[in-house]
């Protein structure tokens, strides 16, 4: 099929899903008027469940960009109901897959032989299927097991057609995570997307990482098999663990092991790597106890310049070591963030902004709730500031709102506490201080030869 016939199909169906969304508050406007109390807001969450299912149930089907959508609202927005953010959640693991002789075609067309023919085993079933692939367990000839990332057929095409429909993307965004800064999201998608559907550039990101993490304690990412990788098909080996989901169930010291480690893997990457993990959904992690965490699916990574790096170190500095407002509001303005003479008071931009700081202003044990990760999102989209009119996220940083963002989020369901300022000054390579936790300790030998 063409792009622009493309374009027109997947256009429609996107358009039955918003206009049977619409209908259903439509048919259901007289119930909600004439309610009152918790009755109304019982139908409201009535009306947001089955709205929820219908958009996973359609979006997992449609896969590429509208799924991704579908995936935001389900671990950042703070205006679903929990029950439709469950349903949602279903976007985040997996999602109906390919056929088994589509996935065996893609290999045979990559790799040169049917799978079958390349691994000792080859399980048709996938264990995961996402926005742009699904994954197969598999053992090599010479007897590993590893993970088959396997892209979909004609995903690049859906995907282009997606990206070109600018007004649909807008339309699905404020109708999925309605508090969301749509432009913002709309110019990363076209920004890192594309960058998605080239396994090789994957791959390098996944080399890179897992080069540096190599011996960390309690951190994992598996390594890529290059004989077995190619621009559609990546192979690694293959990691266990439990989902995010269930590790929710353990006790909450494992959760707070667990979180502990996704925080300093996060950190380290981008003041050690200079580079972030782009898509921190709870599907790209697998879980065991003692925080072990394995990190998977680098297929949207940001690399920062040193130059990009110092305006984000000079904010940490002025605000949270030498409690410096007007110091912070000077870093604000030269990263972009703020614009120059804004009839802002600095007061004012101190009290707006210092929420995103919170965790790591000062130290002490801090719990992570949901409550706060909705703040969090709630003020990066308050559009009623006075401070609106005059602040900006500068391309280079729109990945990294998007990270905390996603990171709160995640630390916020798992109810974590933490002294994350006093983890943050291990980390920080301009403070570093001694290790405050027995995780820090554990890292020291790794760090050791991770520098050395």
């Amino acid at each position: 099929m063409s792009e622009p016939k493309l374009r027109v199909s997947r256009g429609l169906a996107a358009m039955r899903l918003a206009a049977r969304g619409g209908a259903r508050y439509a048919v259901n406007a007289p119930r909600l008027f004439a309610a009152a109390g918790e009755h109304r807001q019982r139908l409201r969450d009535d009306l947001a469940l089955r709205t929820a299912q219908d958009v996973a149930d359609t979006l997992g089907t449609m896969k590429g960009v509208l799924m991704k959508i579908g995936q935001l609202a389900s671990y950042v927005d703070d205006g679903l109901a929990p029950p439709a953010r469950r349903v949602l959640g279903r976007l985040q693991d997996s999602v109906p897959p390919m056929s088994a002789e589509l996935a065996a075609g893609v290999v045979r067309d990559e790799l040169g032989m049917s799978p079958e023919r390349i691994f000792r085993e080859w399980d048709p079933r996938p264990i995961a299927a996402a926005s742009i692939g699904q994954v197969h367990r598999a053992i090599t000839a010479e007897g590993q097991a590893v993970a088959v990332k396997v892209q979909y057929p004609g995903i690049a095409e859906t995907i282009a057609a997606d990206l070109g429909n600018v007004t649909l993307i807008r339309s699905l965004l404020k109708m999925a995570a309605p508090s969301q800064d749509v432009t913002a999201l709309i110019e990363e998608l076209r920004a890192r997307i594309s960058e998605e559907l080239d396994y090789r550039l994957e791959a390098d990101h996944q080399r890179r990482f897992a080069a540096y993490f190599d011996g960390h304690p309690t951190a994992r990412v598996p390594k890529i098999v290059d004989q077995l990788s190619t621009g559609r098909v990546m192979t690694s080996e293959l990691a266990a663990g439990a989902r995010f989901a269930e590790m929710l169930t353990w006790s909450q010291e494992e959760r707070d092991l667990a979180a502990e480690t996704m925080y300093r893997f996060t950190f380290r990457s981008l003041y050690e790597l200079r580079a972030f993990n782009g898509d921190p959904h709870p599907g790209n992690y697998l879980f065991e106890p003692g925080g072990c965490v394995t990190f998977l699916d680098f297929g949207l990574v940001k690399r920062f310049t040193e130059d990009e790096l110092a305006p984000l170190v000079a904010m940490i500095e002025a605000l949270c070591l030498r409690e410096d407002p007007e110091g912070f509001r000077t870093a604000m303005e030269g990263a972009g963030f703020l614009e120059p003479g804004a009839p802002i008071g600095t007061d004012e931009v101190v009290a707006h902004m210092s929420l995103f700081y919170e965790s790591i202003r000062r130290p002490g044990p801090l719990t992570m709730t949901s409550e706060y990760a909705s703040s969090v999102a709630r003020r990066y989209v308050d559009f009623s500031s006075p401070l609106a009119a005059y602040a900006s996220i500068p391309r280079s940083y729109v990945i990294v709102q998007r990270i905390n963002l996603g990171l709160f989020a995640l630390l916020g369901e798992m109810n974590a506490t933490a002294d994350w300022r006093r983890i943050s000054e291990e980390i920080w390579p301009f403070v570093s201080v001694p290790p405050s936790t027995p995780l820090g300790e554990a890292e020291v030998p790794w760090l050791e030869q991770a520098r050395g």
